[in-house]
């Protein structure tokens, strides 16, 4: 399938929802005769939204950006009725209903306030959301760590048993990703935040290209009054040893530029840190080790009351060192590494109708990542850095690494939702990536024993490649939500269609048997990669019972494609034939494939709380490992041997998640979560292969639990509003000890019982507990001005929690490295004027 049949495919599915919009619906009624009033007269204050009431009485409007808004019905004969604090969130549908009286000469308007619903009845899966205040108060610094204060979820990432590449990240819809080596590509400013949606479960059809969640932020839209913001905070406050040497320095400005109809919003953060590890960078050079430097600029153009044109800036630049405990003594020989970053973004939203809503985004994005410094030429394989006498601290040299990658995203997204028949809303779209991928690596590694010691005899792994790929990938989906009139149940079903075309070739290598275990190569040209496409369906409902409880079901089937580095690295090498490469991509790698289903009850147990509980299980397949081919003549005839990326592990993980969450109450608000979880596979990483052959050892064959399987998790936030303007945020984490590999050695070579079999994570660590604290004061300073201070605490308690051990049980390993516990308490003071 070519570039020319797919985009005209993409534009006619371009009938996803404003993704990054709410709807507000409902109905408007004579509240004495409840007959519904046709022809009332519903706006939002303040901006130009509105419709009127139809037959039925039944009002919508949508295209909403996400926040607070007040909700106006007007009809001759009846007194005003205004609704305040309507909290409206991306993607979702508020219901608010208007009970008008007939108006008497001496009747007042009415207003009152809006109240917050428990439980979403919509819902088919698990969404939760984090506003741009909830933000600010919690003991977080970057949106992530909110991801990682939620049910299911650990503290590096992982989502309900997956690995941390299948989560994908999302701004304002179009993705934040690295999609050469994983992870996010920028950072981004947390004040541009002003909403947070974390899906762990059950996501539409509408997302793709995730396995196990999907993290979407939506940024402010620029305010039609000017509004100004300085933050500054630092770690280093008294001194001492308990800090990190962080400073942070934050701004952003927006407000009107031409009337109403064009406004600006613009944030910029920078920040620098010499590290948990400044003492020893101290030695040799400067306490700043990272420096970042984010920003975010919109400008939105509201061409009528029905269009708006938004035009987007991302820029983010990172420099920064790595730092390992047996390097500590010559840190120096760790290559430097920087990332700049950008992406500019068009987003065209037409309301058709109060109910129909069209959104374009084209945008284009550019990630350049540098390690080491001058030319590529200068790295010598044979300059291998030098351990002490012992083989423990690396005393001279420096790592063989050298890179330069980049990669170019263009996007072209456009979706349509529209609302119909009284209930259904449908929703369909299409997008387009286009990549330009380029790598230039030079990187030796010594070869390891399993136990971590240096095989000084042994020649080193190559890992250098170098290539330029236009690869290209969409989708386009299908899918309508609608409720049953007779029973109140949900129905949301649809299906997406995911295409990549790696647009490279594989190497065609015939493996001749020597022996039982041994081959001879031979190199027979290459065999083009075919283009994937793959079917998911998406199924879930949602049916109330009783006046306050619901229960959904969903079920769907997830995709992920392979990152880049996996199909690309190395084929040059083979290619031209340049002798032994450690690991060759493979760009015929069939997408990862999840079928996943969860079941939750939901009860709202008073007006201010509500109890779910929730049963989840995923069955994954195809995921990357590394297969290692060494052929018998390799090391005389200097022939092609190889470890190459494949498709062969699977992974499974099923859990259960009980949540009690408080909100709506004046002083205290919180939740409780208990996730019980079983995470296993064949696999932890795509080089587990290489890494096993190695070191000589037999892969394991069966399941085992993963290193992030975590048996039990307890999580508990509380907020605490008090008097004089003081807010209160704590959270609290325990979970249960994780897995590691005992597999011990008596000289770091070899296995203390050679006849043990190597089975992985057989054996547990510690338990983790922390508390962390973030107490906020809004200072009275100016009426124009709001000031806030605050400390943000971390590990409050300074409890030791252990984060890894060595096959040999050994905490810290033979070093007693420091780095094997999570870092100690950390106290950021801070303060922002708003304005």
């Amino acid at each position: 399938m070519s570039v020319r049949i797919i985009i005209p495919l993409l534009l006619l599915s371009s009938l996803l929802a404003a993704q990054n919009s709410g709807r507000i619906e409902g109905t408007v009624r004579d509240r004495a005769t409840k007959e519904p009033l046709v022809g009332a007269s519903v706006i939002i204050t303040g901006t130009a939204a509105g419709t009127v009431s139809d037959a039925e009485g039944r009002y919508r409007i949508g295209g909403l950006a996400p926040g607070t808004y007040t909700l106006r019905a007007e009809l001759l004969g009846y007194a005003g009725y205004t609704v305040q604090n309507i909290t409206v969130a991306a993607d979702r549908t508020v219901t608010q209903n208007f009970a008008m009286e007939v108006a008497a000469v001496e009747m007042r308007e009415i207003v009152v306030s809006a109240q917050r619903t428990q439980i979403q009845a919509e819902q088919t899966g698990t969404l939760q959301r984090v506003s741009s205040d909830e933000i600010m108060l919690l003991p977080v610094a970057q949106f992530q760590e909110a991801v990682r204060l939620q049910a299911g979820t650990t503290l590096e990432g992982n989502v309900r048993g997956g690995k941390t590449t299948e989560v994908m990240y999302l701004v304002d819809g179009m993705p934040m990703q690295d999609m050469m080596s994983g992870g996010m590509n920028a950072e981004l400013p947390t004040s541009s935040i002003a909403e947070l949606t974390i899906q762990t479960g059950g996501f539409e059809a509408e997302y793709g290209n995730a396995l196990s969640g999907v993290i979407n932020v939506v940024t402010k839209s620029a305010p039609s009054t000017h509004q100004f913001m300085l933050h500054g905070a630092t770690d280093d406050l008294h001194g001492g040893t308990a800090s990190n040497k962080t400073a942070l320095l934050e701004g952003s400005a927006g407000g009107p530029v031409i009337g109403g109809m064009l406004s600006y919003y613009a944030t910029l953060t920078w920040r620098r840190t010499g590290s948990r590890w400044w003492q020893d960078f101290a030695r040799t050079m400067p306490d700043d080790i990272e420096h970042s430097l984010s920003s975010f600029g919109k400008l939105d153009y509201i061409h009528s009351p029905s269009t708006r044109l938004s035009a987007q800036l991302l820029y983010s630049q990172m420099d920064t060192r790595d730092y390992e405990f047996s390097w500590r003594f010559n840190l120096a020989g760790l290559p430097p590494r920087d990332r700049t970053s950008y992406r500019g973004a068009l987003v065209l939203t037409h309301l058709f109708d109060p109910t129909t809503v069209l959104t374009t985004r084209v945008s284009h994005s550019v990630t350049d990542n540098a390690v080491g410094t001058g030319a590529r030429s200068g790295i010598d394989p044979t300059d291998i850095y030098q351990y002490d006498l012992f083989l423990q601290y690396i005393v001279s040299g420096a790592r063989n690494l050298w890179s330069r990658t980049s990669q170019s995203v263009t996007l072209v997204k456009s979706d349509l939702s529209t609302q119909f028949d009284g209930g259904h809303l449908f929703k369909t779209g299409g997008e387009l990536f286009l990549y330009g991928l380029s790598a230039d690596i030079v990187k030796y590694e010594p070869q390891k024993s399993y136990f971590g010691k240096p095989l000084v005899t042994e020649p080193p792994l190559n890992f250098s490649t170098a290539y330029t790929y236009r690869p290209y990938s969409g989708s386009f989906f299908v899918q309508d939500k609608f409720e049953v009139k007779s029973s109140g149940m949900i129905v949301n079903v649809g299906g997406r269609v995911d295409f990549l075309d790696p647009r490279a070739s594989r190497p065609a290598i015939e493996l001749i048997p020597v022996s039982d275990n041994e081959y001879t190569s031979a190199y027979k040209g290459e065999v083009p990669a075919r283009m994937k496409v793959e079917f998911s369906p998406r199924f879930g409902i949602s049916m109330p019972y009783g006046e306050s409880g619901s229960i959904f079901l969903n079920y769907g089937h997830y995709v992920q494609f392979p990152l880049f580095d996996y199909l690309y690295s190395g084929l040059d090498v083979v290619a031209q034939q340049r002798g032994v490469s450690a690991v060759v991509g493979n760009p015929d790698l069939k997408p990862e494939k999840t079928r996943a289903w969860e079941v939750s009850v939901r009860q709202a147990v008073t007006d201010e709380l509500t109890a779910t509980l929730l049963y989840f299980r995923k069955e994954t397949e195809n995921q990357v490992d590394s297969k290692t081919f060494i052929p018998s003549d390799s090391k005389a005839a200097g022939d092609y041997g190889f470890a190459e990326f494949v498709n062969n592990p699977s992974a499974q993980a099923e859990g259960l998640e009980a949540r009690l969450k408080k909100s709506g109450g004046e002083v205290l608000n919180g939740e409780l979560s208990y996730t019980f979880m079983l995470a296993q596979g064949l696999s932890e990483n795509a080089t587990q292969g290489l890494n096993l052959a190695q070191y000589g050892i037999t892969p394991y064959t069966s399941l085992f639990y993963l290193s992030w399987d975590q048996r039990h998790t307890v999580k508990v936030s509380a907020s605490l509003s008090l008097p004089y303007g003081v807010e209160v945020q704590a959270f609290y984490n325990f979970n249960t000890a994780r897995p590691y590999t005992y597999f011990p050695s008596r000289d770091g070579f070899t296995p203390l019982d050679s006849t043990l079999l190597f089975v992985p994570n057989n054996r547990r660590m510690e338990n983790y507990s922390a508390l962390d604290l973030k107490v906020s004061a809004t200072v009275p300073y100016d009426d124009a001005v709001r000031m806030v201070v605050y400390a943000d605490i971390r590990n409050l308690f300074n409890d030791r929690n252990l984060r890894w051990m060595d096959s040999s049980g050994r905490i810290g390993g033979e070093l007693s490295d420091p780095g094997a516990y999570y870092t100690g308490f950390r106290m950021t003071t801070g303060v922002r004027f708003e304005f």
